[in-house]
């Protein structure tokens, strides 16, 4: 550097040597005139100034998408989608927001092997004019489960074995065979499209639903798709589990280094729209998270695209500390009556409450732009940054408080809500025919059979890790996925004896 800080301790005194610390001098020693070894003392700030810090430098890890990588970016659009939302980031073709992207494996710690056979989360932060909008995704369309009560038993089944804190092979399929609903997003999984080749070569799947209103206040359920221009790049078993021997990191790596060097990826944004009364004509909930929406019934439209194009400067400050919930929403954007995405609105800012504290959306990577930022009861606690909002009022409706956003009046048709409740509510809809649950399975299945060995590449990635299982989860393996197709459980039986003999 051509003009160099001077070292301090934290509260700003210069510091003359980094690594001396102060002791007590042996007088009339008898060590030949050495150097005094005498005991530390105390009042040397600097040392417990820096000892004390480093003892508190790590914060919890997520409990789930603890390993991941981030950049910067911009989102454009490229079509206007105004007629379904009335989002002014929206309104008009070329705009442009700046975005921050994080993307991560899902049950792995945070130095586990990015390239893991393993769901990959990909979540965007948009800082819009009216706020941050946080869209949260993952690189499947569907997901394991549809009621939020079962998210922390799956997730514990994903991790760690707690006596012998290993990875137990019979958890994750004892857990998986006995919840059904989940074999759709695990012939995913295992299939040649569960382990992206990189970050940049893989698409994101909103997978929830969510309702957008237009300025009339006409409302859609929506479903968003980022579609790679970079392609969809993936890794076979053998391939990822080389690279998590060689190279651990190496998704991270790829990430960073194509930015670096000015490679910058490109995602297309679509959306897939949907009316109240075509969602009620449906053979599945609009809210069942383990379902998607056939794109022949509900054609992809194209409105905007984002690209990445800057690092991060330091990753803890940036990619560790950045904190998405789709509960970040804004204006004409709102969560639909689907139950794992209603939870999701409370358990991830939970989550970030705890690990980084209460003012967490006080880290700079979590600002809002400062034109959309006032909630005058929010203050106090640990870690205030921003100025606490200075002499305003603590509460709302002060004399000299801000105007309130006023809603459309078509949107607010009852006095004292934000908005009218249009759904009807049936609790446990989508148990009418849990039969569906195995029809878009099987119709995966013959999607895998149009490609040269896809399908042959699904029952060996499948018997590659349920060949440590016992044998009878083996069987009950072998039984879960014949609920797809017979032909599968008989496969999977076949390759497991090959597998043994070797």
């Amino acid at each position: 550097m051509s003009n160099p800080p001077v070292y301090t301790t934290t509260n700003g005194c210069p510091v003359s040597d980094a690594f001396s610390t102060q002791r007590i001098s042996i007088v009339n020693n008898d060590y030949n005139n050495k150097a005094p070894i005498g005991p530390l003392l105390m009042q040397d700030f600097k040392l417990i100034d820096s000892l004390a810090h480093f003892d508190r430098e790590r914060i919890p890890e997520r409990v789930v998408h603890a390993k991941g990588a981030g950049a910067y970016g911009y989102f454009e659009v490229t079509d206007d989608i105004t007629d379904i939302v009335d989002a002014k980031f929206l309104n008009q073709i070329g705009k442009k927001t700046k975005i921050f992207t994080r993307f991560s494996t899902v049950g792995g710690e945070k130095g586990s092997a990015d390239t893991a056979r393993d769901p990959r989360g990909f979540s965007t932060k948009f800082y819009t004019e009216e706020g941050n909008l946080d869209l949260v995704y993952n690189n499947t369309p569907i997901f394991f489960i549809r009621d939020p009560t079962k998210f922390p038993h799956f997730i514990h089944t994903q991790k760690r074995n707690p006596q012998t804190n290993l990875k137990d092979a019979n958890m994750f399929w004892d857990y998986l065979t006995n919840n059904p609903e989940s074999l759709h997003q695990v012939m995913y999984l295992f299939s040649e499209r569960g382990t992206p080749a990189s970050l940049r070569t893989m698409n994101g799947y909103s997978g929830h639903t969510y309702k957008w209103y237009n300025s009339k206040g006409d409302w859609h359920y929506v479903q968003v798709h980022f579609i790679s221009r970079q392609g969809v790049h993936n890794l076979n078993n053998e391939q990822a589990g080389k690279l998590a021997g060689d190279n651990p990191d190496h998704h991270t790596q790829d990430l960073f280094d194509a930015i670096e060097k000015g490679d910058y990826p490109v995602w297309d944004c679509y959306i897939q729209t949907m009316t109240l009364e075509e969602s009620k004509k449906q053979p599945f909930s609009v809210f069942d998270l383990t379902k998607i929406w056939p794109h022949s019934d509900f054609p992809l439209r194209h409105f905007g695209r984002f690209t990445l194009n800057e690092n991060p400067s330091n990753y803890f400050a940036e990619v560790e500390q950045v904190a998405f919930s789709p509960s970040n929403t804004i204006p004409s954007m709102q969560p639909s009556n689907d139950p794992v995405l209603q939870s999701r609105l409370f358990s991830y800012p939970d989550t970030q409450r705890h690990r980084l504290g209460g003012n967490f959306h006080q880290i700079p990577i979590n600002c809002p732009l400062k034109s959309g930022s006032f909630a005058p009861q929010i203050r106090d606690g640990s870690m205030v940054i921003d100025g606490n909002l200075g002499s305003t009022p603590n509460y709302a409706n002060a004399y000299n408080c801000p105007v309130q956003y006023t809603i459309p009046a078509k949107v607010n048709q009852d006095k004292g809500n934000d908005e009218k409740y249009h759904e009807e509510v049936i609790p446990f809809h989508w148990t009418i025919d849990e039969s569906y649950d195995f029809v878009q399975p099987g119709k995966f299945w013959d999607v895998l059979g149009k490609t040269n060995g896809e399908q042959e590449a699904l029952v060996h990635n499948i018997a590659s890790h349920v060949k440590d299982a016992e044998p009878f989860i083996q069987e009950r393996v072998a039984e879960y996925f014949s609920k797809a197709n017979p032909v599968i459980g008989k496969l999977i039986k076949e390759e497991l004896k090959k597998l043994s003999k070797l």
